[in-house]
């Protein structure tokens, strides 16, 4: 009986992560959709200027992103973990007061960090003073989104991914609809300056940050009634006072922040170095080093973060039920949790990782156009590769927030931005525009490294099982890649007969095409393997009868 009991209790864990991942990874999925497609229109309204501007938005998102992470200050994902430790204590009083809390903390120092940012604009600038209104532009978002990310936080420690899933596609989607009439206006109605339109595209973060703020609240009313009868039903055996919470969350974000700020912080070091260093080693003009700036760190970076963003949706879903099982002292629950979050990552990453580098080139013209056509695939296809460490920091990062050892992640962290720097010279010196994305590979291939060894020792996750499931993966994935590779080629020929296929319509059409028969290949190996057994559990079995997969 009692093994039983065992087996409900990990089935019910299992599809609380299937179920938490599948919102986030829509969520996300949609979002860095949106947030890449809207690439399409803004670029043919900028015409010939696109790549200065794209360089000019990204540098300003890149210092954006930075003091954004610092004035959530990691409370979203600590909230989510101590509401989770609290829950599982059948303690729901003193998670509604920790979200309490927390609302107050994040309305400071979402006032004191855009401060910061709007005052602060001419120090961050990097000799480029059109940076300086870009980077004003974006202070207001940050008045607003600590508050919504405490509420996404909230949210997610009860395992609700939903809420947080859909004000994310709201925020998306707004953005992008302001960004993009803004610019139709300034550029194509009253044939204004560039810079401004730069500067409206991204004050488009704050509208959408209002509209992702107005669907949580939407919500949270929603759910009150339920909050408030678990409230009700509380052991209430534990009362912690208003200083405690506060440091308790403040304990918890510091380490979220450095982890949390780790790909933006990779991207400042790119941002404050590649020029320099191009300079040294090459008599390319501003314009130009600018150009190549936009390509590796602006046009790849938006199309990889969409996978990217598959990896942050499950280490987010990761968290909450790792701090329970943590908090029980149940080791074996653990390891069992990490080993599901390591094969998820992989069953979704790397498909996908390799499957944009078998369309890299299609893909690229479709959103870029074809300028610059072959070295912004080729920087594309590689940026593809080694996402695949981008994401699995993220999601090892928050394993080990998950068990409460954050400041041993933080510290491998380091060893990790060790890395970086060291290698950017030597790397940026002969691989000129791939040098930043082979530094920062070897960089986060230490922190991987060094996290995955530490949560073995400790738990014993290197099953054969585990190891088994994922080689079959990347078996299945490579296959996967070859035959979007093969489509791509057959695709340029059968589309050539009827019109160019290197346009952005024919580019559109080989980029379906591919992607389609390279999913449906993977999806029909992984069901007949019975490898997606693993990852989305009995839904396989009915997904196979439906397909006559035997």
């Amino acid at each position: 009986m009692h093994e039983q009991d065992k087996n409900m209790k990990d089935n019910l864990a299992q599809d609380k992560m299937i179920e938490g991942s599948a919102w986030m990874t829509a969520g996300s999925i949609l979002s860095r959709i949106l947030g890449a497609v809207y690439i399409i229109p803004w670029s043919m309204m900028l015409g010939t200027l696109y790549l200065q501007a794209n360089a000019l938005y990204v540098q300003g998102y890149n210092v954006y992103s930075l003091i954004l992470i610092i004035s959530i200050a990691g409370i979203p994902s600590a909230i989510a973990k101590q509401v989770a430790h609290y829950n599982a204590l059948n303690e729901y009083g003193v998670s509604v007061r920790l979200y309490k809390r927390g609302l107050l903390l994040s309305l400071i120092t979402g006032i004191v960090c855009a401060l910061i940012l709007y005052i602060g604009a001419p120090a961050f600038d990097n000799g480029n003073p059109d940076l300086i209104p870009v980077m004003r532009s974006l202070s207001w978002a940050v008045l607003i989104i600590p508050t919504m990310s405490l509420t996404r936080g909230y949210f997610q420690g009860f395992q609700d991914m939903a809420p947080s899933a859909i004000s994310q596609f709201a925020e998306q989607l707004f953005r992008v609809i302001y960004m993009l009439v803004a610019v139709f206006f300034i550029i194509k109605m009253l044939h204004g300056n560039w810079v401004t339109a730069v500067s409206q595209s991204t004050f488009a973060a704050f509208i959408g940050s209002v509209a992702g703020l107005l669907v949580l609240g939407w919500y949270y009313l929603k759910r009150r009634r339920y909050y408030r009868s678990l409230v009700k039903n509380s052991n209430n055996e534990i009362h912690v006072n208003a200083n405690k919470l506060y440091v308790e969350i403040i304990q918890q974000a510091v380490p979220f922040v450095i982890l949390g700020a780790g790909i933006s912080i990779f991207q400042l070091i790119d941002q404050f170095t590649f020029f320099k260093i191009m300079h040294v080693a090459t008599n390319a003009s501003d314009q130009v080093l600018n150009q190549l700036y936009a390509i590796f760190a602006g046009n790849a970076n938006k199309l990889i973060m969409i996978t990217i963003s598959l990896a942050s949706a499950m280490a987010i879903t990761v968290v909450p039920l790792l701090s329970e099982a943590y908090t029980k002292g149940d080791k074996k629950e653990i390891s069992h949790q990490i080993s599901s979050g390591f094969v998820l990552f992989s069953f979704v990453m790397i498909p996908a990782a390799l499957g944009m580098t078998a369309v890299a080139g299609p893909l690229n013209r479709l959103f870029y156009g074809t300028g610059n056509g072959a070295l912004s695939a080729n920087v594309l296809a590689f940026s593809s590769i080694i996402s695949i460490f981008f994401g699995l920091f993220t999601v090892v990062t928050a394993m080990m927030q998950g068990i409460s050892q954050n400041k041993v992640a933080v510290r491998y962290f380091i060893y990790g931005i060790i890395a970086k720097v060291v290698s950017q010279f030597p790397m940026v010196f002969f691989f000129k525009e791939f040098g930043p994305l082979i530094s920062s590979a070897i960089g986060f291939m230490v922190v991987n490294g060094l996290i995955i060894n530490s949560l073995d020792r400790q738990f014993k996750i290197r099953s054969d099982k585990m190891l088994n499931q994922i080689n079959w993966i990347v078996l299945f994935s490579l296959v996967t890649y070859l035959v979007a590779l093969a489509s791509v080629y057959a695709g340029n020929m059968i589309v050539g007969l009827l019109m160019n296929p290197f346009i952005r319509v024919g580019s559109f059409i080989v980029v379906s095409i591919s992607t389609l028969l390279g999913g449906v290949v993977y999806v029909y190996l992984a069901l007949k393997s019975r490898i997606a057994d693993t990852v989305i559990g009995g839904k396989a079995t009915s997904i196979r009868n439906k397909l006559n997969i035997k």
